[in-house]
């Protein structure tokens, strides 16, 4: 049974359906898609009591105004929207209670990119290749393959029974989102086409993230890496994270929509953990580059997904 959930009165700037993405698909040509802050994903799940790879909404730098045609419990996570219900503002990182009949609305990011909104029982999309995100340039996943518009009406499973009491998570789980970010990256696959002068430039300078930026990738502006020729290589494999460098010697991080294969150059590739928190990088904010190896890689991986299995744990029980 499905449970007509909202509607909505206004989509904001970039308002999708995500989970935690579509593997196994790649070598169709199938992006990986999928929540790109992993962690605040989970965690607005967590907090309705939802399995971590639920169905959410994720708000990119502005958000929407949804109407509530039922009672929800929700809860709202990432970057800092200053969430309204009925005009009267209520707190992110905690179970909410909303009522039928009432509007939440959203403002701009004042830090982070984007936000989640976790609905008890998951928004019920049909299932596409095995997940539930949106894929926009495929027109596949998610609501009707595209960012929400107004007028939309979004469901929820109406057998998931209502929590009797809600969580909250504690400040020191709570990330801070600051415009500067230090990433790990692990240097390769093709660091034999850079000269030295290059790999020093790329780890040792600030980059701005542009406005050409989206789920696709972040284009970089900053000093220029340096290459041994501008021949490009034989399309390969991306990985999510995966930094390319085109000819003009700006780096592209490729991020959770990104293309499978790709000519340009891999100067390195972004660390899992970083990845996520690449998510929250927004127009303008600074990033730098640290080298780690691969053994270090995977122990922060292996960090990280502990994190994420720990996180329930960490939840403070309350009233709702």
């Amino acid at each position: 049974m499905n449970l007509k959930l909202c509607e909505v009165a206004k989509p904001g700037f970039f308002t999708t359906v995500q989970d935690l993405g579509r593997f196994g698909f790649q070598r169709y040509g199938v992006p990986v898609s999928g929540a790109m802050d992993t962690y605040a994903f989970t965690a607005a799940n967590l907090l309705v009591g939802n399995k971590p790879n639920d169905a959410c909404l994720e708000i990119t730098l502005i958000g929407p105004k949804l109407l509530f045609l039922s009672e929800a419990q929700i809860a709202l996570t990432g970057a800092a929207f200053y969430p309204t219900v009925n005009e009267e503002r209520v707190a992110c990182w905690q179970t909410l209670q909303v009522h039928k009949g009432e509007a939440l609305s959203f403002g701009s990011s004042q830090n982070g990119c984007r936000a989640y909104l976790a609905v008890r029982g998951g928004i019920n999309v049909p299932v596409v290749l095995g997940s539930r995100s949106t894929y926009g340039r495929g027109d596949f996943g998610g609501f009707h393959g595209r960012r929400l518009n107004a007028g939309d009406l979004l469901e929820a499973h109406e057998s998931t029974a209502p929590l009797a009491s809600g969580f909250w998570m504690p400040t020191e789980a709570v990330p801070e989102y600051t415009g500067e970010l230090l990433v790990e990256v692990v240097l390769g696959p093709q660091t034999d086409c850079f000269t030295e002068r290059g790999l020093e430039t790329f780890l040792s300078g600030v980059y701005e993230v542009t406005t050409e930026s989206d789920r696709m990738g972040y284009r970089l502006e900053g000093a220029e890496v340096e290459r041994k020729d501008l021949m490009d290589i034989v399309s390969d494999a991306i990985p999510v994270g995966a930094i390319q460098v085109p000819r003009n010697g700006k780096p592209i991080i490729l991020m959770r929509d990104a293309q499978s294969t790709g000519g340009y150059p891999k100067i390195a590739v972004v660390t899992t953990p970083d990845v996520s928190r690449l998510g929250q990088v927004k127009p303008r904010d600074r990033i730098r580059f640290s080298k780690v190896s691969p053994s270090k890689a995977r122990e922060g991986l292996l960090e990280h997904l502990k994190a994420l299995s720990m996180l329930k744990g960490r939840l403070v029980e309350s009233e709702l």
